[in-house]
């Protein structure tokens, strides 16, 4: 029987969170909706778990890529409305009724889009990061929709089928969504951010698999998309402020890289220590089961502190660098049940922190490009304060402490995809004339 809403989950190996994401679906409140899960080749349980849910289960019968998968999904689908959200996601109990009232609303609304909330399920640091980093990003972003996110994003079936769906050479995680909210856009069709549409987001990220993502997967092919369709909207984590965070943190770069020359083993040493120090929170979290590749990093980077500390004559520095770990450590590993007592406790590491930070940056070296140094670092981050303090109200000063070289790091790779994207965009065109002819004819849009 026909229903309202079509509701599309591609899954791969997830089984244990697309469990969570049922059961949240089956406690809506909105029921006039179907399931379909399409299983991309899995070999775990998925396709149990979704029949245990009474979903509709489609099998694409080898690892096709999520674009495939929702195409497959929607061509099955008998809903209006197809709403997709990943297998790593949970909807709240007003979350489909939300998606249908958009559309009810508003007849002439091609697409809407939601956000993740501010209470990820995953608790590790990264996660946190990353998660409320995307949160912020969309309750920062414009009402109108600049493209599409499939991560928690509906749809008229209708304007998908004029579409031809999602574009399927991308055959594994990417920008697929992006894609063909580019091309809506493109002919005027509106889309709606509404941060009132919410889910939980169940992913744990890790530090490799976050970088790959933003550089791989997100970074160059959002790039030679930007170039493909000359469209650069100030929205999302293409605002203005993030481009200038961009070209100053690869000044800041070069600046630190001057001053090193210049001023020697020192500035290395007291660039190392306030980075420890700063990452404490993230570095207390480290174990040989979860993280051992940053738990070698965290022992590789402190054993360069104290060695640098003897070779410069600086050992005073050692014992309170090594003193404020080993507060952070304690207050981690045996952390408190009492809220009040976690906050006092917090708040006297964070005080901690920033004084011996201070007495890093007093103590060492004295010269101009250290002080330009300082300078450009305080300005991205005055930049980007808001972000900072929205991660503070919600997860504590130390972890918006600890955030800050992360997002200096994003920052720096994103520059650094755009420019290895506008390079492969640049020489398939010098390589394809005819794909240059083509990108000639595609109107220039202007900014929304």
């Amino acid at each position: 029987m026909p229903c309202t809403i079509s509701i599309v989950i591609p899954v791969y190996n997830s089984a244990d969170q697309l469990r969570s994401c049922l059961e949240h679906l089956r406690d809506s409140t909105f029921t006039d909706f179907e399931t379909i899960v399409v299983n991309d080749g899995s070999t775990d349980a998925s396709a149990a778990v979704a029949q245990e849910f009474g979903a509709t289960v489609i099998a694409t019968g080898r690892r096709s890529g999520p674009a495939y998968a929702r195409n497959l999904g929607a061509s099955k689908a008998t809903g209006d409305i197809l709403f997709f959200i990943d297998a790593d996601v949970c909807v709240y109990p007003h979350t489909v009724a939300r998606v249908h009232a958009n559309f009810r609303q508003d007849p002439e609304l091609s697409a809407v889009i939601g956000s993740y909330d501010d209470l990820p399920e995953s608790q590790d640091f990264l996660s946190l990061y990353r998660n409320l980093m995307h949160c912020y990003v969309h309750h920062q972003s414009r009402r109108d929709a600049c493209t599409f996110w499939s991560g928690c994003g509906a749809m008229r079936k209708s304007v998908f089928q004029e579409y031809s769906g999602f574009d399927e050479s991308y055959d594994r995680p990417a920008i697929e969504d992006i894609e063909l909210g580019y091309r809506m856009r493109r002919d005027g069709r509106k889309m709606m951010l509404d941060t009132g549409i919410l889910v939980k987001h169940l992913k744990r990220w890790s530090f490799f698999n976050l970088v790959k993502t933003d550089i791989m997967d997100r970074g160059i092919p959002w790039t030679e998309l930007i170039l493909r369709d000359r469209f650069l909207p100030n929205d999302l984590n293409l605002q203005l402020s993030q481009r200038v965070s961009v070209a100053l943190v690869f000044l800041l770069l070069g600046v630190a890289a001057a001053a090193a020359w210049y001023a020697g083993t020192s500035f290395i040493l007291m660039l190392l220590t306030v980075l420890f120090l700063v990452l404490a929170q993230f570095e207390v979290e480290t174990t040989w089961q979860t993280q051992p590749k940053a738990l070698i990093a965290t022992t590789v980077l402190i054993a360069s502190i104290i060695g640098l500390a003897y070779y410069n004559n600086s050992k005073l520095i050692i014992p309170p660098i090594l003193l404020a770990y080993a507060l952070l450590f304690l207050r981690h590993r045996y952390s408190f049940t009492s809220l009040r007592r976690k906050q006092i406790t917090g708040m006297m590491c964070g005080v901690y922190l920033v004084f011996v930070i201070l007495f890093v940056a007093i103590s060492l070296p004295h010269h101009p490009l250290v002080f330009c140094f300082y300078l450009l670092l305080s300005i991205v981050i005055l930049l980007n304060s808001q972000f900072y303090v929205f991660l503070a109200g919600r997860t504590g000063r130390l972890l918006a402490l600890a955030a800050i070289p992360f997002h200096l790091l994003f920052h720096f790779y994103n520059g650094l995809s755009f420019l290895i994207g506008g390079a492969k965009h640049l020489f398939r065109r010098m390589s394809s004339p005819a794909e240059k002819a083509a990108e000639k004819r595609v109107p220039v849009s202007p900014e929304r």
